[in-house]
């Protein structure tokens, strides 16, 4: 069991008992391990104490992100979703395939798709002549699954399967420091325009901040249409790089997500302003 499987576990823990408060002999007893390595846990994996993670967790915790990101959101909403967006430190350019390359299927490409280990599980990533294309957490590497999920939005690529992707997925997801050497990355996806719109917005929602539905069908200009964003939202294949687990319900709740609820409440504490 790894890092993460542990943290799973205890979050589901929380979840199904969290009426009863469980204490953190109980949690770490849940995780397999004693009390000091369940603090040596988190202080590897999130950075702070087991309390520290868990309070990242509530829904007082929830509401009171969400109404810290409004003033956050207003500046970025207000400068314009045009330009890249930033993630950690590191900066995201997103490209829209034009309706010729959608129609092309990804026709004469080479997508190079390999498997690499996140703090949140095995992803899968694929990448295009034109930037990154396919980024997923998966719960296996098997590369017949892997190549179905890429050839969903790009079915005439051909696929070479080798281990250099999976080097972008460790600088994807390394903490933020100040000796961190941030290169830009290409992010390319197909989707419709207000999807594209939709993704862009996403973009904006700075790292341990939150936001709603309704918030961002407002930036977008239509109050409602918080319905068709979280549509849009769901649609979302290129996992953390378009970060839609920033996305929660007004009421504070974390809603579904592509990947699993669990895992977007693992990512949403380890990008905690408390984590960094």
């Amino acid at each position: 069991m790894n890092d993460y499987d542990r943290i799973a576990r205890v979050i589901s823990y929380l979840d199904e008992n969290h009426i009863e408060q469980p204490t953190l002999a109980q949690l770490a007893e849940r995780a397999d391990l004693s009390q000091h390595h369940f603090h040596r846990l988190f202080s590897r994996w999130a950075g702070v104490t087991p309390k520290g993670f868990l309070q990242c967790l509530t829904l007082s915790r929830a509401k009171e992100a969400l109404e810290a990101g409004e003033s956050v959101l207003d500046a970025a909403f207000n400068t314009g979703l045009s330009g890249p967006g930033r993630l950690h430190d590191l900066c995201v350019n997103l490209e829209a395939a034009s309706p010729g390359e959608v129609k092309s299927g990804g026709e004469g490409w080479t997508i190079r798709a390999g498997f690499g280990e996140s703090p949140f599980g095995t992803c899968l990533i694929g990448v295009s002549p034109r930037g990154i294309c396919h980024l997923s957490f998966v719960e296996s590497k098997n590369r017949h699954t892997g190549a179905v999920a890429i050839e969903k939005d790009w079915p005439l690529a051909r696929i070479d399967w080798d281990d250099d992707p999976a080097g972008v997925v460790d600088s994807i997801f390394a903490k933020p420091t100040d000796s961190n050497d941030r290169s830009p990355l290409k992010v390319f996806v197909r989707g419709t325009e207000f999807q594209v719109r939709v993704w862009r917005a996403l973009l904006q929602i700075p790292r341990g901040s939150l936001t709603s539905y309704g918030r961002i069908a407002e930036s977008l200009g239509d109050r409602g249409a918080a319905r068709a964003v979280g549509s849009a939202v769901g649609r979302n294949r290129m996992a953390y790089l378009i970060p839609c687990h920033r996305v929660i319900r007004e009421t504070g709740i974390f809603g579904d997500y592509r990947w699993g609820k669990t895992r977007k409440k693992a990512l949403v504490a380890w990008e905690s302003p408390s984590q960094s």
